[in-house]
């Protein structure tokens, strides 16, 4: 038996599609955006639009950006070009600025190695991170993807990938708990992390 209406049925799917959104919640969210005004409704819908058809990975760091050319962080100036931190998400690179203690450029792999998922080095921004560092004029390159399996896995990957062209590549020392992630971690631990990073 149905209880919605085939419309909301569908609105509350896509909402069940959303990382952390149960059938419950997704429930919740149709029966708000349906209780907005239909300015804000346009406008809930519009924003999405505008984000899928403006927003694409810098062309230098593979951060999400907006506009032709490289991201804010890859075109500033103040900004140490000698060390790329590399982590496995955008929302990572939020993570690491609110640190406020590094000052180098990033590099997003978009991913991690996950053989259980079918993800291998073919299907992340490896390449283009192995073209970077083979160019010349970086010096360390910080391994910052998150300290569980797969992270762990990665970084041991990235290291031996880098090894020939004689950069300094580190790891976050563990102020992190193994098994949680970046996003969630404080400012305080963030800094000891990176002030703890070792070569691996």
């Amino acid at each position: 038996m149905q209880y919605f209406p085939p419309a909301l049925e569908n609105l509350v799917e896509h909402f069940a599609k959303l990382p952390g959104v149960g059938i419950k919640s997704a429930q919740r969210l149709a029966f708000h955006v349906l209780s907005l005004p239909q300015e804000e409704a346009d406008a809930f819908a519009q924003a999405i639009t505008d984000a899928k058809a403006h927003i694409h990975c810098c062309p230098v760091c593979q951060n999400l950006t907006e506009g032709d050319g490289p991201c804010a962080i890859c075109a500033s100036a103040k900004r140490d070009t000698a060390t790329v931190c590399v982590v496995a998400d955008p929302k990572d690179v939020i993570a690491m600025e609110r640190s406020r203690e590094y000052n180098g450029l990033y590099h997003v792999l978009h991913g991690v190695l996950s053989p259980m998922n079918h993800v291998g080095p073919d299907d992340l921004y490896i390449r283009s991170l192995v073209e970077r560092v083979a160019a010349g004029g970086i010096e360390e390159v910080i391994m910052a993807t998150n300290p569980d399996t797969e992270g762990e896995a990665t970084a041991m990957y990235l290291s031996r990938l880098l090894k020939p062209f004689q950069v300094k590549v580190t790891r976050l020392a563990y102020g992190i708990p193994v098994g949680s992630h970046l996003e969630y971690a404080d400012d305080a631990t963030l800094v000891r992390a990176l002030e703890g990073r070792r070569e691996i």
